[in-house]
């Protein structure tokens, strides 16, 4: 039985945004846009494997925020897995390093605005429900929990 290699797609999100990033190679990928991520190494968690993988494609520190349910084959023996994402306070802008020649910030509305890759696209649509949160307030003010703040909204 073939092993199964993880492959850790990040849903890179800020204000309400995705990040997408359209890929330079091999020739066959190349103008097709994906989710950022790589392959994990042996002995590596996947967490792990998402935070080094942004750092080298894209320069900039980030934190795995928590994982998307699911998992998309990819060829085998590989599969890809995805987790949300931000960017810490103080990293760099995302720019395109390695593996690609473009990123794009999009909103819900533009999702689909750009050819993903065939198979991102069952994990793009995993991940939709997540740009909902907000996940760049809650760095700027560690005070403010966007998922208990309705809660605690007095009553109008």
């Amino acid at each position: 039985m073939t092993r199964r290699i993880v492959v850790v797609g990040a849903a890179l999100l800020d204000d309400g945004r995705l990040l997408a990033a359209r890929r330079s190679a091999p020739p066959e990928l190349a103008g097709r846009w994906e989710l950022p991520g790589g392959k994990v190494e042996p002995g590596e968690r996947p967490e792990a494997a998402l935070v080094r993988e942004l750092r080298e494609e894209l320069g900039v520190d980030a934190e795995s925020v928590e994982r998307v349910p699911g998992g998309w084959p990819l060829r085998a023996p590989y599969e890809l897995q995805v987790w949300t994402a931000r960017l810490c306070p103080g990293s760099a802008t995302p720019e395109p390093l390695q593996d690609h020649d473009a990123l794009r910030w999009l909103t819900p509305a533009e999702i689909w605005d750009v050819p993903w890759l065939d198979q991102d696209v069952p994990a793009v649509r995993a991940a939709l429900i997540h740009l909902a949160d907000d996940f760049a307030d809650p760095c700027a003010d560690p005070r403010r929990n966007p998922r208990t703040d309705a809660r605690d909204a007095p009553d109008a």
